[in-house]
C-alpha cells in the first residue's frame, strides 16, 4: 500500500485537495490500498483529526463504515483493540445456531469504523438470509 503527504501548496496534489477543502487545510496523509480486481481505495488521515467519544456517530454525511472478510475475526479484533482501537460491541453470530457467520464492528486507532465478518456475502445473504 503506498501512502503520501499531501501539503496546502501549488502542487497538483495541493491545488487538487484545496478545490475540495477550502483554503487553510494545511497537510494529510493518503493511503491508496489497491486490489488486483481493480478496486482502489483512498483513507485520508486529516491533520487535528480525533475520535469523538460516546456512540457511533452513525447518521453523519458520507461512509461510516465498510466490511472486510477473515476467518479469524477475533485475532484482528484484538490486535486493533491492543493499538489503542476499540471494538464497538462483542462478537456476534449472524445466524445462531444455523451458519456460523459471525460478524465485529472495530474502530482504528485513527477513528476509522470497519465491520470483520467471518464469511462472504455468498453465505451470509444465501437462501434464507435472516430466516
Amino acid at each position: 500500500m503506498a501512502s503520501s503527504e499531501a501539503i496546502e501548496d501549488d502542487s497538483a496534489i495541493g491545488a487538487m485537495c484545496t478545490d475540495v477543502f477550502g483554503p487553510g487545510w494545511g497537510s494529510l496523509m493518503i493511503a491508496h490500498p489497491s486490489t488486483a480486481e481493480g478496486i482502489r481505495i483512498e483513507i485520508f488521515e486529516c491533520s487535528g483529526n480525533y475520535a469523538p467519544d460516546g456512540k457511533l456517530d452513525h447518521k453523519r454525511l458520507g461512509t461510516f463504515h465498510f466490511a472486510v472478510q477473515d476467518p479469524d475475526i477475533e485475532g484482528p479484533a484484538a490486535r486493533i483493540v491492543a493499538a489503542d482501537g476499540r471494538q464497538w460491541m462483542p462478537v456476534r453470530e449472524y445466524y445462531p445456531g444455523k451458519k456460523h457467520v459471525r460478524m465485529v464492528y472495530v474502530e482504528d486507532p485513527f477513528g476509522i469504523v470497519f465491520e470483520l465478518w467471518s464469511h462472504g456475502y455468498e453465505l451470509i445473504y444465501s437462501a434464507g438470509a435472516y430466516a
